[in-house]
């Protein structure tokens, strides 16, 4: 098992107090975050962890996975299996149709992983009945194929498929043999299975940030690790440069560097293992530097370049004036106790924040008169037929009840702090808090902390004999019926 040498980040030129600003900002954002990683010159100078999250839990990482499926290719067209000019097609014979569509045929295993595909979005999404690698080659063009770049997380699961039917194993499994167990990669990692059994290639990686760290260091190494030249050097060098413009596509400007073999470019010359929600692997060359975060920015306009904003304008800005003998020390932090021990308390205590310390929170007049009185919902589509809330103040924490179609469900939160459970009905582990918002107005936020990562929001709006109810979810695949407008009595 490789075990990172940690060092104060004074020791490698990172002030402390900077690091401790960069959190701060994040916090005053109100971006839920997960993990915080720093890596520099092959030390690590920060870690810290949001409860309920840990250092061993697995995270989902979404599509950080399509950097594996590009790391694996890379690996097979050095032993000479596949070339990345090979067609695609011509691996899937059995998937491809008879009168199959000149510019599908002509698309390269290069092609997929530049995101030069001949589509302009994910194909599998356009019929879920469909197997994903059919899809890939039934659903109708666009474009030429290796012409612009669209993001197409169908190009990375056939990707991944492709590993998979050349090497017999799955991708992950083949990359723990050939490369993650020599840099001690955790060995429970996974890719989740999509609803055909099949790895889902494009977004299912299920990882630690440790994990994401140690394959930015091996990255940030050309592939070379401790003496042994893991990945191909040429390879990796060409999969974390410039190859494609995506200026038309990058949803913020820290995607719109370009973009390389399943790997972004990103801003200060740095590559990014990117996956939706916040999980980065920021590697800056210039800096021997890397920053690994995990999240929950889905919902949150422009959370993800307030991440690299933060982390640009508190921890690289301060890496350069020390650099320059510029940096003040202790700047906007108190003498004692110092600010290495200050971040350290910070860092052992991170946690993600309830509702009551993002918003102003009120004493409401009416909490002892809606307090567990349950109401009965008027017919609605989504299926739910009561609701209400308990609170125990003296206790910090409340509970919503629910009637769903024919069952009763409960879901727990905490006043002052998120309390971990379990979702009802779906079994995902998750982490809630409640407070009022105005006298009329109770929220309730619950944060999903498993396989799937997003959150389901209830805001109650109580009158003298009725409640109006307004449900929010904010996950991409499931918890459909968190959505709309409910009124009871």
């Amino acid at each position: 098992m490789y075990t990172l040498e940690k060092v104060s980040p004074d020791a490698v030129g990172i002030p402390a107090d900077a690091i401790i600003r960069f959190i701060q900002k994040l916090d005053d954002y109100r971006i839920p975050m997960h993990s915080i990683l720093l890596l520099r010159h092959g030390k690590l100078a920060a870690e810290g962890y949001y409860a309920p999250y840990q250092a061993d839990t697995l995270h989902r990482m979404f599509s950080i996975c399509k950097t594996m499926n590009a790391l694996a290719i890379g690996i097979l067209a050095k032993e000479g299996r596949l070339s990345l000019n090979d067609r695609i097609a011509d691996y899937f014979p059995e998937k491809v149709p008879a009168n199959v569509h000149p510019w599908i045929s002509e698309m390269t295993i290069r092609n997929l992983l530049m995101m030069r595909t001949c589509h302009a979005s994910t194909t599998y999404k356009y019929n879920a009945s469909v197997e994903w690698v059919e899809s890939f080659f039934t659903v109708a063009p666009t474009h030429k194929p290796g012409t612009v770049f669209h993001y197409d997380t169908s190009a990375a699961h056939v990707l991944c498929m492709l590993v998979e039917k050349l090497t017999g194993q799955p991708m992950l499994s083949y990359l723990k043999d050939k490369v993650l167990r020599e840099i001690g990669w955790s060995e429970d990692s996974y890719v989740i299975k999509n609803e055909f059994g099949d790895s889902q290639g494009g977004s299912g990686l299920m990882a630690t940030p440790m994990d994401l760290l140690l394959l930015g260091k091996l990255l940030l190494q050309h592939g070379n690790w401790e003496g042994k030249q893991l990945l191909p050097a040429d390879f990796v060098d060409a999969a974390v440069s410039n190859l494609t413009p995506n200026l038309m596509t990058g949803p913020i400007n820290s995607e719109m560097q370009g973009y390389g073999y399943q790997i972004w470019r990103g801003e200060r010359n740095s590559f990014v293992c990117y996956g939706m929600g916040g999980q980065l692997c920021i590697c800056l060359p210039d800096y021997d530097m890397i920053l690994v975060t995990t999240a929950d920015t889905q919902g949150i306009n422009g959370a993800n370049q307030l991440i690299y904003n933060s982390f640009f304008e508190e921890v690289l800005s301060a890496v350069d004036q020390a650099a320059a003998g510029a940096y003040p020390s202790g700047q906007g932090i108190n003498s004692a106790p110092s600010a290495e021990e200050q971040l350290q308390v910070l860092l052992k205590n991170l946690k993600i924040s309830p509702v009551a310390a993002w918003t102003r929170t009120v004493n409401s007049s009416m909490e002892e008169k809606i307090n567990g009185r349950l109401y009965r919902l008027n017919d609605n589509t989504a299926g739910f037929h009561t609701m209400g809330i308990r609170l125990d103040r003296s206790l910090g924490t409340g509970v919503l009840t629910y009637g769903y179609r024919d069952k009763t469900f409960t879901l727990p939160f905490g006043l002052d702090r998120c309390l971990p459970g379990c979702f009802p009905d779906y079994n995902l582990a998750c982490t809630t808090s409640g407070a009022w918002l105005a006298d009329d107005t109770f929220y309730i936020k619950c944060h999903i902390t498993d396989t799937a990562v997003g959150s389901v929001h209830f805001e109650l709006v109580f009158g003298e004999d009725d409640v109006t109810v307004f449900l929010k979810k904010i996950e991409e695949t499931m918890l459909h019926e968190f959505t709309g407008h409910l009124y009871g009595k």
